[in-house]
């Protein structure tokens, strides 16, 4: 199992808490027991200002929690909630789902599946335009992974990016990265993916699009509900999510550790420019390598730039290019508003900017980058996270919840799989074990976190500045 690290004690209480959390340390720390109650409908919604509830209130609600502690055995089948349909949910249920556990995804996708693997199909008057808008490719650096990969490849899910990729410096310098670690990307965009990968499970249910917005302990079980509309009782919860929403449903769950290792979290905004073009870009005709996917340096504006039609339309000669531009965090932290609710002004002025990043980054003079025919700005306010606790899943066995997501280990889709897989085993491991103590499953509910390295868009293991290839490789290349 997992280590645990050690860092507070937990004083006992016998009228409330009949549990130890960790060892003895220097410092200390009361957990009381949260009783459980009937869960409330009928309660009116108190009013909240139009911006949400802050991330200050968050925390201090947080703080004053009473840990919930179920003492009841499981049901004859378990079910599972699992409240995030990214790829680290899905991948979660499909290991339950190995072990027969049944579990329900509840994700808040009006469009699919997927999260972070958003892909956005544009039907136009001259063809269907298709983005990927958040996750762009994936390297495997982990067996693990690389067995899950393997079988994606042979049922056509995935397949490799042969396209050129590299470094693009201010004024159009590109450099490509050597071939090698290979790159993949899903065959029909990166939501395909995740809306194919529940195909052959039997004990899995999708709820979508649906809002969990209340977690609630009762009789041994968790009850959902969605403002109000219950939503289904479950032996255990995943938290397969993150950000405000996350925070703001944890801060009155009974959760307190769990909700602890979810605020400590820091992630950053990064804001996604999709834009069609009549023809290819100026740059491109004129570079002696035609690049598809660009890492952009020394701009404040944009850090990647893909062309997604090369990508996935290979096959294409003609017809309009489609391509996405990543803001650099910085820009998105600078330009940073309510995502629900962007001002006009505000999507005016980012769009702006970073077309005219993109124009410099190619080295064209003002005003002659084309005007593109269509264009859509989102912000990924939680786009990736900037620190970690380094630890595959967290779990709290006494109130039966855990949490997955790349952002455990990392931020890819490695770290992303890598982590549903862990928590799916934990949490059947506990569920399969008789008589065990449960403090012997307590995982990751005291790890310190760490600074986070990677490019802006994300970790790709094996890829780096380094890799860039020769002048001479350039050459070989064009030839």
């Amino acid at each position: 199992m997992f280590g645990l690290n050690m860092m507070k004690t937990w004083k006992l209480l016998p009228s409330t808490v009949p549990y130890l959390i960790n060892r003895p340390s220097s410092s200390t720390a009361v957990a009381t027991v949260k009783m459980e109650k009937p869960p409330s409908s009928n309660s009116k919604p108190r009013r909240r200002s139009s911006y949400g509830t802050s991330r200050k209130s968050i925390l201090k609600k947080t703080f004053k929690q009473e840990q919930v502690t179920f003492t009841a055995p499981f049901s004859d089948e378990p079910h599972v909630a699992i409240i995030g349909g990214g790829i680290s949910g899905l991948i979660c249920a499909i290991f339950l789902d190995k072990r027969g556990i049944r579990s329900t995804v509840f994700d808040t996708g009006l469009h699919g599946l997927g999260g972070r693997l958003g892909t956005r199909i544009i039907d136009d008057e001259y063809d269907s335009l298709v983005f990927d808008h958040a996750a762009q490719f994936f390297t495997v650096n982990d067996s693990r992974f690389a067995e899950i990969v393997n079988v994606w490849l042979d049922k056509g899910l995935v397949r490799e990016w042969k396209g050129t990729v590299g470094e693009l410096k201010n004024g159009g310098e590109f450099l490509p990265f050597l071939p090698s670690p290979p790159r993949y990307i899903a065959t029909r965009g990166m939501r395909f993916l995740a809306d194919s990968l529940l195909s052959q499970t039997s004990l899995v249910n999708v709820e979508r699009p649906c809002w969990i917005s209340k977690l609630e302990p009762f009789n041994g079980m968790w009850h959902l509900s969605e403002n109000g509309k219950p939503r289904g009782k479950f032996d255990a919860i995943v938290i397969a999510h993150n950000g405000k929403c996350a925070n703001r449903l944890l801060m009155t769950s009974g959760l307190p550790l769990i909700a602890k290792q979810m605020k400590r979290l820091e992630l950053s905004s990064i804001w996604a420019l999709l834009a069609a073009f009549e023809e290819t870009l100026p740059f491109l005709e004129n570079t002696e390598v035609a690049f598809e996917g660009a890492f952009v340096r020394g701009i404040d504006s944009v850090s990647w730039m893909a062309n997604n039609t090369k990508k996935l339309l290979a096959s294409q000669s003609d017809g309009p290019h489609c391509w996405t531009f990543l803001s650099t965090a910085a820009y998105g932290k600078q330009n940073k508003v309510p995502q629900e609710n962007i001002p006009t002004a505000t999507a005016t002025r980012v769009k702006e900017g970073m077309l005219e990043g993109v124009e410099t980054a190619l080295g064209l003079s003002k005003g002659s980058l084309p005007k593109p025919f269509y264009t859509k700005l989102q912000l990924w306010g939680a786009a990736l996270p900037t620190n970690t606790p380094g630890v595959p899943c967290i779990f709290d066995p006494f109130g039966r919840a855990g949490i997955c997501g790349d952002w455990l280990l990392g931020s890819n889709i490695e770290a992303a799989v890598l982590s549903g897989i862990a928590l799916a085993n934990h949490i059947a491991d506990y569920i399969q074990s008789l008589g065990t103590d449960p403090g012997e499953f307590a995982v990751g509910l005291n790890h310190e976190f760490q600074p986070l390295e990677g490019h802006d868009i994300g970790q790709f293991p094996g890829l780096g500045s380094e890799e860039k290839i020769t002048e001479a490789q350039v050459y070989e290349l064009a030839k």
